[in-house]
């Protein structure tokens, strides 16, 4: 996946189709932990795969566990509670379900085996509190140093000298900053309960109590049925006497409740015509986070389900203002503050100070992202309240900053349909770091564009045309890729033409028949391929006898009419860059940035002959030059849509301009039109 620096999404206007989730991060990673102590090998199927399950996978490698991939299925072979690597250092990213379980783990093991190993992240997972786990581990008789800040990443844990581990006392953690502590704890001490049973007694009232059953549920999977407190279920924890982990053989990753939140408020605010259905978690699910549906149609959607999938539409519009203890759907209740923009007061959402040691302090990002759209907000240690914006005219257009927070990209994406609530004009939304979204859902911005309904004349277009060599294809491509646009190469289409031109042996000079063959043209892209009925035809694109053919056949008007609906479909979600001969003077005339390139014909020369030469072609500058200046001549004086800049075309002189150049002259000037 390409690096962009930021994703312009325009007014969204409706919503519906099927969405299949990628699988949980909170239960991907515990899997894979699991997997990796236990003993024999594990079928993980249906595995997430993002940036927080990678650094996870390259832990249990260093560790010395067995990874093998048979399709989508991957086999884990674990070390059975016995370190085949005693010293190891760790990068774990900004993954907080492998930072503060492998922290425990490996804790326990260095202990009882003697090992050393040093724990570091990105800058923000050294910012995010670990030391109520260090002192839960301490008690044990763990050694443990910071190798930063007191209470925070990175760690070293272990000496590589065997240590003494008292289980004789419960082990207390607190359980009011982060349910991750108790977690660690719950995967880590089955592996020293070869004396004893082992209680871990939480301090305070436990907050995401809903990720507890979830590690509780996989531990069991494993082997390890954990006793509970018949009074209080959520004080105390005793794992018993000679707890092992066992493969269960074959497990599968449910797809993330979390993730789910954000299609169904998309099917809340805008499956007006017809429903968004989910796939992959359903109401039976194991997540606690499912329990955002009662909140969605506390608010006013309709939602069905059953084992596997669920199913919203709209229900009540404007959506109900509701005031909700979220302790129980501390991730997904970030949607319910952006869904709260589209109610009819003010919502409160409360018990949420987990949120302020998340990726980021995500009451106080939350709360400054919301008053960018025009909302008022009001936030608290705990809590935060969301009054959507006054009246439409209110509504403003956000720059929308992600913090590295992969929730606070997705959640915010919802703010584009704002047309539903009336925005007077409708508003585009920019997301910057739009990619921070890989830590759990690395398509989710192609999910969301795959089930949202715009209208076209929202969806922006830049042009890019010029002669013949003048570098429009590749400066296309290259805005394409920084904006996160669709690509239209119409030369491409021409050329595409010309090899079918050449397989049904017509006569180029006969335009009906080749105006039929272009309207039956099967071609698609996937990637920086093409493919023609089916067949890569990449390279055979790129022919100098394929461009000579397709200058040909481009002068038919019938030709250039037949694939004019061609091009006008590529006009999708999010944007498009558009580049040929006449893409900004009559394929999109209306197109909000047209750029004419004007590098003289003798400095195209030299970059096609430098081209060709590197390609191993041989080529000759006097007969490029020649060949220019026919081509030239051609297209700028046929019938029908002659090589000319629109009449309010930028005009960019690309002949003394590096690549780099080029796209910042077109970005800078695509910002100010969008200002």
């Amino acid at each position: 996946m390409y690096a962009i620096p930021f994703l312009d999404i325009p007014p969204l206007r409706s919503a519906a189709g099927r969405v299949r989730l990628p699988g949980s991060k909170s239960i991907s990673n515990r899997v894979l932990l699991l997997a990796g102590l236990a003993a024999g090998t594990t079928a993980v199927h249906d595995l997430l795969a993002s940036d927080d399950t990678r650094v996870m996978l390259a832990a249990l490698e260093a560790l010395g566990c067995g990874l093998r991939r048979d399709g989508p299925v991957l086999h884990v072979t674990g070390i059975g509670g016995q370190l085949a690597a005693k010293k190891a250092k760790l990068f774990l990213g900004n993954a907080g379900t492998a930072m503060r379980p492998l922290t425990a783990a490996l804790a326990v093991l260095a202990a009882l085996q003697g090992g050393e190993f040093e724990l570091s992240g990105v800058p923000r997972m050294h910012e995010r509190p670990i030391g109520d786990l260090v002192d839960a581990l301490r008690q044990l008789g763990c050694p443990i140093q910071y190798l930063g800040n007191a209470g925070y990443p990175p760690l070293r844990v272990g000496n590589g000298r065997l240590a003494n581990v008292s289980t004789r006392e419960a082990v207390r953690v607190r359980g009011d900053v982060s349910s991750q502590f108790l977690t660690a704890l719950l995967l880590a001490l089955p592996l020293a309960t070869s004396e004893r049973a082992i209680t871990i007694a939480v301090d305070g009232e436990l907050i995401s109590k809903p990720y507890i059953e979830i590690t509780l549920n996989l531990l069991a999977r494993f082997g390890i049925d954990v006793e509970r407190d018949a009074a209080d279920p959520y004080a105390s924890f005793t794992l018993p006497r000679g707890s092992q982990y066992r493969s269960p053989g074959d497990i599968h990753v449910e797809a993330d409740a979390s993730s789910a939140s954000y299609f169904v408020a998309l099917g809340a605010l805008a499956g007006t015509d017809a429903p968004v259905r989910i796939e992959g978690v359903g109401l039976d699910s194991i997540q606690g986070d499912i329990r955002f549906v009662d909140a969605a149609r506390a608010m006013g959607a309709q939602v069905d389900g059953g084992a596997g999938w669920l199913e919203v539409r709209r229900g009540t519009w404007p959506l109900k203002a509701i005031s909700l203890d979220c302790n129980h759907i501390p991730d997904a209740a970030m949607t319910l503050a952006v869904m709260a923009l589209y109610a009819d007061g003010t919502t409160r959402l409360t018990n949420i100070a987990s949120w302020r040691v998340k990726e980021t302090d995500r009451i106080a990002a939350m709360a400054a992202e919301l008053r960018k759209m025009g909302a008022t907000v009001v936030e608290g240690a705990d809590f935060i309240e969301v009054t959507p914006p006054a009246s439409p005219s209110h509504w403003l257009s956000g720059t929308i900053r992600t913090y590295d927070d992969h929730r606070m990209a997705m959640c915010l994406s919802l703010a584009a349909f704002n047309p539903l609530a009336g925005a007077k004009p409708a508003r585009a939304v920019r997301i910057l770091d739009p990619q921070c979204v890989a830590k759990t859902f690395p398509d989710y911005f192609e999910a969301l564009f795959g089930l949202a309904r715009v209208d076209v004349a929202d969806v922006p277009v830049i042009t890019i045309d010029g002669p013949t060599a003048s570098g429009k294809g590749t400066l296309a491509s290259e805005v394409a890729r920084r904006l996160g646009y669709e690509l239209l190469d119409s030369g491409a289409l021409y050329r595409a033409t010309a090899l079918a031109v050449q397989q049904a042996g017509a006569d180029p000079a006969d335009a009906a028949a080749v105006a039929a063959l272009a309207a039956q043209l099967d071609l698609r892209f996937e990637a920086d391929r093409a493919f023609l009925a089916g067949q890569d035809v990449t390279e055979s694109l790129r022919l100098e006898e394929t461009g000579n053919l397709a200058s040909k056949v481009s002068v038919h008007p019938a030709v250039r009419q037949a694939l004019h609906g061609l091009q006008l479909a590529f006009r999708r979600l999010p944007g498009l860059v558009a580049d040929g001969r006449d893409m900004g003077t009559v394929v999109f005339p209306a197109a909000p940035l047209k750029v004419f390139l004007t590098a003289s014909v003798e400095q195209r020369a030299a970059r096609r002959h430098s081209q060709l030469i590197s390609r191993g072609i041989p080529a000759n500058i006097d007969s490029l030059l020649a060949d220019l200046r026919m081509r030239d001549e051609r297209d700028q004086n046929r019938a029908v849509a002659p090589l000319k800049p629109a009449e309010d075309a930028v005009l960019l002189d690309n002949s003394g301009m590096s690549i780099d150049e080029g796209v910042e002259f077109v970005l800078e000037a695509w910002d100010k039109r969008r200002m």
